[in-house]
């Protein structure tokens, strides 16, 4: 026994304790790890990109929220126009879903300033898009603050808008959710019809046709007047899907549903709503193997990175859609089970990469290190079970797919070879990554393998919830000692998969940057950074 644990000299600092003379700069986790402050607006992106509705492994969804609150109140008192800003970044096809804008959408509303209110004004339209928006904010709306005047306007001028077609459209698709109906709606915001349009359109929401018009009114209430026609004709529903253009929503609750209306509602089916009903089309036989005409429209609009953009289809969805559809109804909501058309599964796999945005090859060297801690494993982001790894596993593979010179590890308190190169699919390799969950989690331990390797990377991006806690250094101690002995200039990426108020970025560092995961960019700013002379 002797005490040379006490007496030898330490060269860094444990993780479990904040860096000497940086304390201000540093918050405890909830693990117990002591990392830097990310700030306000880097925390307000992570929560709007991530939403706050699912628990993570160190904390549950109550929390995260309340902690999502406090950020969005302090940030609209800061600055209001930057967090309109923010939510338009969010909303617009770059968060999981439009839930977390929704929800701030709401939180900006209730700033007391004329400048928060006139932001919440300004951005309303572009975010509260289509009816299902429409009536979640109406929810969250009633249950934080009520409908003063500000409200009161932002509902008027969408429930009357010029668009009357595409009001008539969100009315008839969306016709009632969360707890409200159109009805409710107009009632609740006094809506003057601003045309006869208008107003033949709010007499439908309200009462219904009980005389159906001979004709159709007009050419903006076509799609109402043939789903009234059906529901007065059900045995015609081919007739009414063909001539009235009426999608699944409007058609299927009232019509007379077989293969050939499915067909027809499949001819016609847009981008969200085709990748949504994958599993059902291959059940009711639409997908199959010698349905080539279809299995083409398939292809051509998945794996059109125009459309998936257009669309605001997010790289999850694809994800969850590849991970559902391969299952053949063992995972998710549907009731149904199917056999998987291999095409389609391909299809998916296309669609996955096209849905990143990424650039041409740098030529750069990469170094990815994926967590595969016990936490990455057990947080889910979805409701097929997407867990962060598996998250981190496919936003790395994308990245490393559009360069030639990379490697793909993981680390929780080791850092493992997985396997994985840029000629997997992610079906393989979301399979690699998670048959390795284990562990504490120490970002440090990639810095001393490339050390100990001499491996010399130009960027090394982290894919993490940044909760590490097991090192006896500080990631940040040991880059530092990355750039003495092998590489002066590299740059470090820290992609952060859970919406945390801490980062492994020390912010005094300017070749180290810290970004919000889940956005389908993150790829090409990787790459930027890449080729960018600091």
């Amino acid at each position: 026994m002797n005490y040379k644990f006490f007496t030898h000299k330490k060269t860094g600092t444990p993780q479990s304790q904040p860096i000497p003379g940086r304390e201000k700069e540093m918050l405890q986790g909830r693990s117990g790890g002591w990392m830097f402050d990310t700030g306000l607006w880097n925390m307000l992106r992570r929560c709007l990109l991530m939403g706050t509705a699912q628990s993570t492994y160190y904390a549950d969804k109550q929390e995260l929220t309340e902690d999502f609150v406090k950020v969005v109140q302090k940030a609209v008192e800061t600055d209001p126009h930057r967090v309109a800003s923010e939510i338009l970044y969010a909303s617009d096809g770059r968060a999981i879903n439009n839930s977390a804008p929704l929800f701030a959408l709401v939180l900006l509303s209730m700033g007391k300033t004329s400048k928060a209110k006139k932001a919440f004004a300004e951005i309303f339209p572009q975010v509260v898009r289509t009816g299902s928006h429409f009536y979640e904010w109406l929810s969250y709306t009633k249950s934080m603050r009520g409908f003063g005047k500000v409200i009161q306007e932002a509902g008027k001028q969408w429930l009357s808008r010029e668009d009357v077609k595409g009001l008539a459209y969100q009315l008839l698709k969306y016709q009632q959710r969360q707890g409200f109906s159109h009805r409710d709606a107009l009632r609740l915001f006094h809506v003057n019809p601003p045309t006869e349009d208008h107003n033949q359109l709010f007499k439908w929401v309200v009462k219904g046709w009980e005389d159906l018009p001979e004709a159709i009114p007009s050419p903006a209430l076509a799609q109402i007047w043939w789903y009234e026609w059906l529901k007065r004709h059900p045995e015609k529903t081919h007739q009414a899907i063909a001539q009235g253009h009426l999608t699944h929503e409007m058609a299927a609750p009232v019509g007379k549903m077989d293969k050939s209306a499915w067909q027809l509602l499949f001819n016609e089916m847009p981008i969200g709503a085709m990748l949504r009903n994958l599993g059902s089309l291959t059940e009711i036989g639409i997908l199959r193997n010698d349905q080539r005409a279809n299995l083409d429209r398939i292809e051509s609009i998945l794996n059109n990175s125009d459309r998936l953009r257009k669309g605001r289809i997010h790289p999850i969805d694809v994800l969850k859609a590849l991970k559902t559809y391969q299952s053949g109804g063992k995972i998710g909501r549907s009731q149904k089970t199917w056999t998987p058309v291999g095409r389609i599964v391909d299809i998916l796999e296309k669609a996955v990469e096209l849905s990143f945005d990424v650039a041409e090859p740098t030529g750069k060297v990469f170094m990815h290190a994926v967590d595969i801690s016990g936490s990455m494993s057990c947080s889910t982001v979805s409701s097929v079970g997407l867990t962060c790894c598996e998250i981190a596993t496919a936003m790395a593979l994308v990245t490393a797919k559009a360069e030639k010179n990379y490697m793909i590890r993981g680390f929780s308190t080791k850092f493992i070879d997985l396997e994985i190169t840029r000629r997997d699919s992610f079906r393989s390799a979301l399979g690699k990554a998670s048959n390795q969950n284990f562990g504490g989690t120490d970002a440090s331990v990639a810095y001393r393998w490339m050390i100990k390797n001499r491996f010399k990377a130009d960027v090394i991006c982290f894919w993490t919830d940044s909760e590490s806690w097991a090192g006896s250094n500080h990631p940040s101690e040991l880059l530092a000692q990355y750039r003495q002995k092998i590489n002066p200039n590299v740059k470090a990426v820290y992609v952060t998969l859970a919406p945390y108020r801490i980062t492994l970025v020390d912010p005094k560092d300017p070749l180290s940057w810290d970004l919000g995961g889940f956005d389908p960019g993150t790829p090409r700013l990787i790459q930027m950074l890449a080729n960018e002379d600091i």
